[in-house]
């Protein structure tokens, strides 16, 4: 497992960003204070308190490529 730290402030990135996450088969998971829902889902995204930077877990040890396309929302 790998985790990298994010901030999704604007709906058109919170779309940008489960776009690029939909194309992954492995499991990815956002945590936000108490709170997980799955990256891929934009309804769940949009569920938590997206003011605040959110952990991103990526279910994969072979996952250098969507790390390096999440680069632009690293908070």
């Amino acid at each position: 497992m790998k985790s990298v730290k994010i901030s999704l402030e604007m709906a058109q990135r919170v779309k940008e960003f489960v776009n690029i996450t939909q194309s992954y088969a492995y499991e990815i998971l956002l945590k936000s204070g108490k709170y997980v829902v799955d990256a891929k889902s934009i309804l769940g995204i949009f569920s938590l308190d997206l003011s605040q930077p959110i952990m991103v877990e990526i279910y994969s040890d072979n996952c250098d490529d969507l790390l390096e396309s999440l680069k632009k929302f690293e908070a």
